[in-house]
């Protein structure tokens, strides 16, 4: 693990972090994000290799650890509202995946559902974090649980959003394939961004600001206009190895406290959700009014709201 000693911009305004760099499976490098105070301990900022060889080396002082994990096509600037929030009391990192954000993207890299957890699982062991609360938002949700079952004694409370058990099928697929291609590539200004992801695209049934920006903030700007920071193609085969299979199995094998949080609008139905709350061995349920399938960042107050309870029901040990 490299730890970065300085504070730098995940890119958005008001989202400085502390960035670390850790390596995920097959030797991918990953970007994590540290938002609040730097652990305790000065070997978290020792880039020496005793310290960075060591999985043990960088702890979490007093203060619980939370790993973020964004959806596909997401990134780590995504939590950084709830990652400042979580601060106060816990040692908050979120993550940018492989194919996502600052990480690598290499083109012949495994994305694959066993290489997207054995980055998380490995982001855990080199940053000292287990066992930590893992909070995941679509993709990263799956990956979040996925990861509980395999390895119990790093995961002790999840938080699963807007994330179906069920499979999606080939035809949920191929209407993505078709989505991307609708892209109007390049964009000209991250106004023309905000405004087809927040009103014209297809997909949006009502005008979406925080949509907009959700998409603005995956853009970085080019030679000939504004592109996603992400290829599509390694999206797609990212998604092609969840959509055709079911996840009921793994959930029932989490034995930790879960929360499934839906938004109203959201693509987990409620019958689902709590289909999924009853499969769980400790699971619990909760949903957010006015929010799509971004609840946290379509209305992060009442996303906190929804989850606070939870998070203080597993105490800060």
């Amino acid at each position: 693990m490299r730890a970065g000693g300085s504070e730098r911009s995940l890119g958005v305004p008001g989202s400085m972090a502390r960035r670390i760099d850790v390596t995920g499976a097959g030797g991918v490098r990953l970007a994590a994000w540290e938002f609040g105070d730097p652990p305790k301990t000065d070997r978290a900022h020792d880039p020496s290799p005793s310290a960075s060889g060591d999985p043990s080396a960088s702890s979490a002082g007093d203060r619980p650890g939370v790993l973020l994990l964004h959806g596909l096509m997401g990134r780590a600037s995504h939590w950084a509202p709830t990652a400042r929030w979580l601060s106060a009391r816990h040692r908050a990192v979120a993550l940018d995946q492989r194919g996502h954000g600052r990480s690598d993207k290499p083109p012949r890299a495994a994305y694959t559902r066993e290489a997207y957890v054995e980055d998380v699982e490995a982001a855990l062991e080199q940053l000292g974090l287990g066992p930590a609360v893992l909070i995941g938002h679509a993709m990263g949700a799956l990956t979040a649980w996925q990861l509980a079952a395999k390895r119990p004694d790093l995961v002790r409370g999840l938080i699963v959003c807007d994330m179906r058990a069920s499979a999606l099928g080939a035809a949920s697929q191929h209407t993505w394939t078709e989505w991307f291609r609708a892209w109007p590539v390049p964009f000209a200004t991250l106004a023309d961004v905000r405004k087809w992801f927040g009103e014209d695209d297809p997909w949006v049934e009502r005008p979406n600001p925080a949509r907009g920006e959700f998409y603005a903030e995956v853009m970085a700007e080019s030679p000939d206009g504004w592109r996603p920071v992400f290829e599509p193609e390694q999206m797609l085969r990212s998604r092609e190895t969840w959509v055709y299979d079911a996840h009921w199995e793994e959930l029932a094998q989490v034995r930790c406290p879960t929360l499934v949080v839906r938004g109203l609008d959201g693509e987990l139905g409620r019958a689902e959700a709590q289909e999924m709350v009853r499969v769980l061995p400790h699971g619990q349920y909760a949903e957010v009014a006015d929010a799509g399938h971004l609840v946290h960042y379509d209305q992060p107050e009442a996303w906190r709201t929804a989850i606070e309870p939870f998070l203080n029901s597993l105490g800060d040990a």
